[in-house]
């Protein structure tokens, strides 16, 4: 089941949609968010990654900070946003490289996470999860929707269908990313009230993206609910902003991998060993690896040949044997290279902590994988993305994907709705 609720959103005057909606804040590092925001004074990147105002030595999780964020926040409710008169929903469409999503906007029951309705695929470290309860509880608001999806719902879709296709949107443009962004407003309340039925019929939510962000509002709520002296239920802090996508409308990105070195081997040294788990062919001169089916990699390594860094395409594929097929995780592409490569040949156990590896999104290009084998890394892999029935079926065993397995484009923009409790 899904307690979906409309709510009374802060949302952009219609001159300033594009001007405010910003990626996400955890899709770029400190130095990336300050280019974006340069000259972008009602971006809400500014108010999601508050540190962009000071100077760049900076503690990002000094309490100042904070209070920075919260202080920008009340300006930019002063001239930037307005308030539903009443509870609605929204219809979120984007559309990228020609093929459209659908999603529909409102707050989902924090009780529903505790009790295990929304479910999880991925672990989340603790000093992330502290820095987002820290903004989220400072500014008193949702700012970041957490992307929900759900199995195809045909009477669901069919009312959004039908929604959008008799009303006029709110906002409708295209974002510096090149995504079409097109919103329309639910206020009807029978309507809505149908939607909700409908959503009540549906037996899991899982979280693809913003795990971050879902945990922390489920521990501001159990906060809140601690200090307050009796609870209905019905408080706005016990519901947290979701938009919600029927598991046929979303598309899955390879999440790839870079290392720092190979860990003391040479190069002949270490595709010997690679040779023990994996068939490795190198691919012709010029040639990018992009894998065409699961269990098949791409990997560049940094040679060093000549006065400019040059780098060497490798196929490589899972022999018989790395890996069990019956085991849902561990037959996983990121689970077959951690366990057979990155772990025991390059000494990285725990990449959600371990510097000597980073993960970068498929939305980057293999240009990107190249540019960092050649320059603060040594070594990168591309993957075949995972799917949703992987994501699903991991989540309903209540088992937990390696991290940085799913990349999900387009994301979500932040700013456009804001869940104030």
């Amino acid at each position: 089941m899904a307690d979906f609720r409309p709510f009374r959103a802060l949302r952009p005057k219609p001159e300033y949609a594009s001007e405010a909606a910003a990626l996400p804040y955890d899709v770029m590092n400190t130095a990336e968010a300050r280019k974006m925001v340069k000259g972008k004074e009602r971006s809400f990147l500014r108010i999601d990654r508050p540190e962009t105002s000071f100077p760049e030595d900076q503690d990002p999780y000094a309490p100042e900070v904070y209070a920075k964020a919260k202080a920008l926040f009340e300006q930019r409710k002063a001239d930037t946003y307005i308030r539903e008169d009443k509870p609605c929903a929204y219809i979120y469409r984007q559309i990228m490289d020609g093929r459209a999503q659908l999603g529909l906007v409102g707050t989902i029951n924090v009780q529903d996470s505790i009790d295990g309705h929304v479910k999880k695929h991925e672990m989340t470290r603790a000093d992330k999860e502290a820095d987002r309860i820290r903004h989220v509880d400072a500014l008193g608001a949702q700012t970041g929707p957490i992307f929900l999806t759900y199995r195809k719902c045909p009477p669901l879709t069919e009312m959004l269908n039908n929604w959008h296709l008799h009303h006029n949107p709110v906002y409708d443009f295209v974002s510096e990313q090149g995504v079409r962004q097109t919103i329309w407003v639910i206020d009807d309340p029978a309507y809505l009230e149908k939607i909700r039925h409908e959503l009540a019929q549906t037996e899991s939510l899982y979280i693809a993206d913003g795990h971050h962000r879902h945990a922390s509002a489920v521990r501001v709520a159990q906060q809140r609910r601690e200090a307050q002296a009796s609870c209905t239920g019905e408080e706005e802090f016990n519901y947290y902003l979701a938009v919600l996508f029927a598991s046929d409308e979303l598309k899955l990105m390879d999440y790839n991998r870079v290392i720092a070195d190979l860990n003391g081997l040479t190069v002949p040294a270490f595709l010997t060993k690679c040779e023990r788990s994996f068939t490795v062919e190198k691919a012709e001169p010029g040639e990018r690896i992009r894998p065409r089916r699961p269990h098949s990699f791409g990997m560049c390594i940094r040679t060093n040949k000549g006065d400019t860094p040059q780098c060497e395409w490798y196929h490589l594929r899972a022999k018989e044997g790395s890996f069990d097929p019956k085991d849902p995780v561990g037959s996983l592409d990121v689970s077959i290279l951690q366990n057979n490569l990155i772990a025991p040949i390059l000494g990285i156990d725990d990449p959600r902590t371990n510097r000597r590896i980073d993960f970068v999104g498929g939305i980057r290009g293999l240009a990107e994988l190249e540019r960092r084998a050649t320059s603060d890394m040594q070594l990168a892999f591309t993957f075949y993305p995972a799917t949703l029935d992987e994501l699903m079926t991991i989540a309903d065993a209540g088992e937990i994907m390696p991290p940085k397995s799913t990349w999900f484009e387009p994301k979500l923009l932040s700013g456009l709705f804001i869940h104030e409790f």
